[in-house]
């Protein structure tokens, strides 16, 4: 049986990041499991294949669904996942947005010493390479490149003066001082093309004689004895095998995934472990509870301009001579993230920060692009940032490999569709705009929404994930908390979590550099300990 010092189950934002760093220690002997493969096609590393990889499940995208949602009439939600080492920062729109200050500060105060924005701050700059801004707020060395945009649409700065136009300030850097306003978003890109986690922290070090990075491997359970998590046993190649860790395992394997791996493990709620026939190994009845994500509407509207994305001859002709600008020079329509740029904006003055994010995308995203319509056209993206409204992940079945069972309740509070409602109004108000409605913008709706109650009936009808999920695995002291402010699991010893899933509340903004941040934080963590 092999033996490591650490065991990091899952490659992604998270695990890439606390691989890479432990292994930097060459008295230690680090292994890193992943279930999917080595995340490196053409695919990722082009921008604009996003488009391709999210919206349906694939061999580098879990895409999973929740369970039928009351409060979006009795759908189904849709929830990709990155499979392949960088996880969803393989697949995602690599936005680059940290959430609001006061985030962090919420953390410590809910019990979690170290996790305030100040002592988060180094964590994030220790990572980040931004080839623009520097500063207090920025780091200019790290291994994650922060871009700029490089497709150059027009839309983009369109979208941003209809904005301004509508009373709203600009804001070169909401990773700044502030965050609110509009922006156009900097990109986890390096010379056009994607920089996920894996690209950032593993591919450089693949080398190293203490970092063993095994892909295809899909973890079933860790190993307890005495209480003390002694390794993982995992599938590969139609055989079932195991592996010890010396010091600790770390499961890295997702907001849906590290909790179901505590499940399988024993660990969880003891009645439902028992129904399902799994032995008991400890009461622990936080896991899997604690859901929380970014609900999300789209507002579409077709327009004429070959600038923007959409299916037509003309728009087919031009793509070959977007694929020629990539191949030579990496720029051009290929380099683009779709949503380009967006908004942190408060629905009401007295709020102590922004409560909606706005994506504005230029292509039109119908059923968040997984419905094609001939044309072209844009669409804005309504994000309910601190939503009120908490699911859970549970076990489907015994069988590792079956897929959990996801309930985010989305707008189980009411206090969320208002948000939305009121987010709504504001990106109705940046699309009508002299910089965004001299295009001759159209709705697909024959009878669009107008009162108040038909946009609230649209939303239900329309809104879904913006891909952003969390706290299943909450950080904190009390007793539905999972691990402690070090991450180490309640009532285990030689066992921590650090992804997604140990975030108590959720961020205002994109999850992807908070993961990194998160895994920054755990290997600091970790070293300590040692």
């Amino acid at each position: 049986m092999d033996s490591y010092d650490y065991v990091v189950v899952g490659g992604g934002s998270s695990g890439a990041t606390l691989a890479s760093r432990l292994s930097e220690d060459a008295r230690c002997r680090v292994l890193l499991l992943e279930a999917g493969g080595d995340g490196d096609s053409w695919m990722h590393r082009m921008p604009f294949a996003i488009s391709a990889l999210v919206p349906r499940p694939n061999r580098h995208n879990w895409g999973f669904e929740t369970v039928p949602q009351p409060g979006l009439g009795g759908r189904r939600g849709y929830q990709p996942r990155g499979r392949g080492l960088g996880g969803s920062s393989g697949i995602n729109a690599m936005v680059y947005v940290r959430g609001h200050r006061n985030d962090y500060d919420r953390w410590a105060a809910q019990g979690n010493p170290g996790w305030s924005y100040d002592e988060v701050l180094p964590f994030f700059t220790r990572s980040e390479c931004n080839e623009t801004l520097d500063g207090p707020f920025h780091g200019r060395s790290g291994p994650l490149h922060v871009g700029e945009q490089r497709s150059g649409n027009l839309f983009t700065g369109h979208f941003i003066q209809a904005a301004v136009q509508a009373g709203h300030r600009y804001n070169p850097d909401v990773n700044g001082a502030e965050q609110e306003g509009v922006t156009r978003f900097q990109l986890n890109q390096v010379g056009g093309e994607r920089c996920s986690a894996a690209r950032a922290f593993l591919a450089p070090h693949r080398g190293r004689p203490n970092l063993t990075v095994r892909t295809h491997c899909h973890a079933t359970r860790v190993l307890i004895e005495d209480r003390r998590v002694v390794g993982v046993e995992f599938l590969y190649g139609g055989g079932r095998h195991t592996v010890r860790a010396r010091r600790e395992v770390v499961l890295a394997a997702g907001v849906f995934q590290s909790p179901q791996l505590l499940m399988l493990s024993g660990i969880g709620h003891g009645s439902q472990l028992q129904a399902l026939g799994i032995a008991v190994q400890h009461h622990l009845p936080g896991v899997g509870e604690n859901l929380q994500d970014h609900i999300d509407h789209v507002l579409v509207r077709r327009c004429d301009s070959p600038e923007l994305v959409g299916l037509s001859a003309r728009g087919l002709w031009r793509l070959g001579g977007h694929w020629r600008a990539w191949r030579r020079e990496r720029r051009g329509l290929l380099c683009s993230n779709a949503a380009e740029a967006g908004a942190f904006l408060k629905t009401r003055p007295d709020l102590p920060e922004p409560d909606i994010q706005l994506h504005f995308v230029v292509a039109m995203l119908e059923q968040h692009g997984r419905k094609l319509r001939m044309g072209h056209g844009l669409s804005v993206h309504v994000c309910c940032l601190r939503p009120r409204s908490r699911g859970t992940v549970r076990l489907e079945s015994a069988d590792p490999q079956a897929a959990p069972r996801i309930d985010p309740a989305f707008l189980d509070d009411p206090q969320d569709l208002e948000t939305l409602l009121a987010g709504y109004r504001m990106a109705e108000r940046i699309l009508a705009q002299p910089a965004l409605s001299a295009h001759g913008l159209r709705t697909l709706e024959r009878h669009p929404p107008r009162s108040d109650d038909e946009v609230r009936a649209a939303i239900r009808a329309g809104a879904d994930t913006i891909f952003h999920p969390v706290g299943t695995c909450r950080m904190g002291p009390d007793p539905l908390a999972v691990v402690d402010a070090h991450l180490r699991v309640h009532g285990i010893r030689g066992l921590r979590v650090a992804d997604a899933s140990v975030i108590p509340s959720a961020i205002g903004g994109n999850t992807h550099a908070c993961c990194v941040m998160v895994g920054e934080r755990a290997a600091h963590l970790m070293r300590e300990a040692a």
